[in-house]
């Protein structure tokens, strides 16, 4: 029974970061979670870990994008550095 949660869960999570990406829409996650938590509570709570999942890894990966971006500025700006 957990990996069908876990697999739903996965793949709601995947289409709604999907959506709300395409959209703009930063809070679609806690509308799904809603819609899921009406009749599975445990779904719903499997859903809003995966989704918290899928976007701290964005923010981390955005976050080191970021950081390499700013060393490769300053060892072009200071190339001994």
């Amino acid at each position: 029974m957990a990996s069908t949660i876990e697999k739903i869960a996965s793949d709601l999570a995947e289409s709604t970061v999907t959506i709300m990406e395409k959209t703009g829409e930063d809070r679609l996650h806690f509308e799904v979670a809603e819609v899921l938590g009406a009749s599975s509570q445990t779904l719903e709570e499997a859903y809003l870990t995966e989704v918290r999942v899928r976007l701290a890894g964005k923010a981390a990966r955005a976050f080191l994008k970021e950081k390499v971006a700013k060393l490769a500025a300053e060892m072009k700006s200071d190339p001994n550095a």
